[in-house]
């Protein structure tokens, strides 16, 4: 007879822990979730507490069954599922599945951070009881989002068109999208002027640097809106004597950053690996459940992935410590040991940062082991964590002003100016040598010169200006990393929320990803549109971050749960009710330019499943349809025919040859309508304003590519 049975919720979970337990446990998984609200109703009794009704999954009931009956032969059972709420709900519901509360067996709850021997073992020797703040705060998430999802789908389905679903967080998050998309295109550009000058001390020509004018000689801002006023300063400062006004050398320190947190794994995976937040998580999973490493076995090798906390504990640091010094030297440690105070309000200081479980364990030695997506996302944190503790880095930092007046014996000109210039010299590594926090691809860095030796009041002299013409740009679009971090700092969702909201509002297509950038969908700018009318508290961005505050309290035990339903749903059915009552029916056809190959009437454009589609204005007694592309006016290059634009399975834009199948030529990003420069091959939209050529991998400015073409045009 087996004397105690432990539930976890994976396989692999299973093996790792039955390796760490040994005899005398039998470890079981039960795949998830066994229970749930029904599919086919809404499942929540509003007029009795928000009582819910669950129901086991026909597909469950084989593994309760199993559960039951093993927990039958077992002298104590111990739930070991995720140490959040969705794994202390599933320690809850598995008990009320199998109700094994009902019996005389004990049953105990353990919570380890990490699947390691001595985790594993301090959480069996510290069992407690289930923690039904953590299940009712994850319960009342469940009902929120079943009401806002069984309460406007069939609005949307009566109103605009059936299949259409909505969500509490995932409809706040497109509408962040849509909100910049509105932004972008309401931007007006502004035209404004950077000059920079070419100097040199008079005796060394050959150690030339460049500074950027940005005053006039008394420190006002100097704003050059076009080129008649870039024209005129331009020549004053082609006359001008320069004289060195002021140097301000010192040193700045830089620290590293902080272990991750769930959000910026993602916004880092996505930065430096280009994996999605899902399949970061996924894997991140495998990573945290364990994988075979030979004679160790299966071995936990980082700890849990879904967490807000930058907490480490004392043990790993004190690890880090021993081994940086081992492998870089003590000059590579800190003064004194780093801990790192939480990101954000809303972390759970109970949880850790997502670090490895064994410092010692260097991402070289897993390679044998590890598939190549799973040593790239380890080597990602276990860099971060040892960079984490390791010294500053620190730069020598010059930065010089000087002065540009009218010279002696020439024109002269009314006005003075200041123009400045920049250096940095990387004096210790520090972290640096192990591991340097990527930017987003939207922010620019300061960009810094190499400069001489300068001193107050040295002369030099101009070797050459350089005005370039330039416009102000509309804010960027979302990356899965900026997305992430917006919903983050907003206060929408939690750690376990972040992958599922960018997929589902993908899957329903809301917004699709271009080029790495989400872009909103017409059916997205549509029901955005409804929602924000009829709904403004459900996508409004500040009661949902409310929202997720009150479930926190909840799972703190100091609100309670039925009480935070009952304050949300009244509100909520006047909304709905109202909808039903005054919104319109939206129409979704659009008429197009093609004709139907069989009957001749015109073809209308209209949305079903998997997006866009034309079908025959003669319906029903015409029942023609055909895929929906839009032109983008490029020839492919391979066969000649067009690159149109299209819609793969998974919600993403790619463009591909007109004639597939019988040219199956496709890119990922947009292509440019013009050749690259070098080669003739074919441009494809890059990173912000750049291009770059598929052949021959020349990058070039598309503001460039359009000035040229405007000159072809003249």
């Amino acid at each position: 007879m087996v004397s105690k049975l432990v539930i976890v919720e994976s396989p692999a979970k299973a093996r790792t822990l039955n390796k760490i337990l040994g005899r005398g446990y039998s470890v079981k998984a039960s795949l998830g979730h066994v229970r749930d609200l029904p599919r086919t109703s809404l499942g929540v009794d509003i007029d009795k507490g928000f009582t819910p009704r669950y129901v086991i999954p026909v597909e469950k009931k084989k593994i309760v069954g199993e559960i039951k009956k093993a927990a039958t032969e077992a002298s104590s059972i111990y739930l070991a599922t995720d140490p959040d709420r969705e794994g202390e709900a599933i320690s809850w519901h598995l008990l009320q599945a199998t109700k094994l509360d009902d019996d005389e067996i004990p049953v105990h709850r353990v919570v380890f951070q990490e699947i390691s021997k001595d985790a594993v073992q301090k959480a069996f020797q510290s069992p407690r009881s289930i923690d039904m703040n953590l299940v009712n705060a994850q319960q009342t998430r469940r009902i929120l989002d079943r009401l806002v999802g069984y309460k406007l789908s069939p609005l949307l389905w009566r109103k605009v068109q059936r299949g259409l679903s909505a969500g509490r967080v995932q409809s706040v998050a497109v509408r962040i999208i849509v909100d910049r998309e509105r932004e972008i295109q309401n931007f007006v550009s502004q035209e404004y002027w950077v000059i920079e000058v070419e100097l040199a001390p008079p005796e060394e020509k050959e150690v030339s640097f460049k500074a950027r004018l940005f005053a006039l000689a008394d420190g006002t801002r100097l704003d050059i809106g076009n080129k008649d006023e870039a024209d005129r300063v331009v020549a004053d400062l082609e006359k001008a004597a320069y004289a060195v006004k002021a140097v301000v050398t010192k040193q700045v320190a830089r620290q590293p950053a902080p272990p991750f947190t769930t959000s910026t794994l993602q916004q880092e995976a996505w930065r430096k690996l280009h994996f999605t937040a899902g399949r970061t998580m996924a894997i991140a999973q495998q990573l945290y459940e364990g994988l075979p490493l030979g004679k160790e076995g299966s071995v936990g090798l980082i700890t849990y992935m879904r967490t807000d906390s930058t907490r480490v504990a004392d043990s790993a640091i004190n690890e880090a410590k021993e081994f940086i010094s081992e492998k870089y030297g003590a000059k590579l440690l800190p003064p004194k040991l780093r801990s790192f105070a939480r990101k954000t309000k809303w972390a759970q200081e109970a949880h850790e940062a997502i670090r490895p479980t064994k410092i010692y364990r260097q991402p070289e030695q897993l390679e044998p082991f590890l598939n190549p997506v799973q040593l790239k996302l380890y080597e990602l944190i276990w860099k971060r964590m040892v960079a984490s503790q390791m010294s500053a880095a620190l730069y020598d930092t010059t930065n010089v002003e000087i002065e540009a007046s009218n010279a002696e014996n020439q024109s002269r000109f009314h006005r003075g100016y200041l123009l400045k210039a920049s250096s940095s010299v990387v004096k210790f590594p520090g972290f640096m040598a192990v591991y340097s926090e990527s930017e987003d691809e939207d922010e620019r860095s300061e960009s810094f010169v190499s400069l001489p030796k300068l001193r107050i009041g040295d002369k030099v002299i101009c070797l050459g200006t350089f005005p370039e013409q330039c416009f102000t740009q509309p804010p960027p679009r979302y990356t899965e990393a900026t997305l992430i971090k917006a919903l983050e700092q907003k206060g929408i969702g939690r750690p376990s929320t972040y992958a599922p909201i960018l997929s589902t509002i993908q899957e329903r297509d809301y917004v699709n990803r271009t080029g790495g950038k989400f872009h909103p969908t017409e059916l997205g700018i549509i029901v955005n549109k409804i929602l924000t009318e009829h709904f403004p508290k459900i996508v409004d961005l500040g009661f949902t971050a409310q929202m997720e505050e009150q479930l926190d309290e909840i799972a703190r035990g100091k609100y309670e749960w039925i009480a935070a339903l009952q304050e949300f749903y009244p509100p909520f059915r006047d909304m709905l009710d109202k909808a039903w009552t005054n919104l319109e029916k939206v129409s979704m056809t659009q008429v197009s330019e093609e004709t139907c190959p069989n009957c001749g009437r015109y073809m209308v454009i209209k949305f079903g499943r998997f997006g866009k589609f034309l079908a025959c204005s003669g319906y029903p007694h015409c029942k023609t349809t055909m895929p929906y592309v839009i032109k983008t006016g490029v020839a492919c290059p391979q066969c000649g025919g067009e690159l149109v634009e299209r819609i793969s399975k998974k919600k993403k834009v790619f463009y591909g040859c007109s004639n597939f199948p019988k040219c199956q030529f496709a890119v990922n990003r947009r292509p440019v309508d013009q050749p690259c420069p070098d080669c003739g091959k074919l441009l494809v939209q890059y990173r912000g304003d750049w291009a770059k050529c598929l052949a021959c991998q020349r990058k070039v400015k598309l503001s460039e590519l359009e000035k040229q073409k405007e000159e072809v045009v003249l």
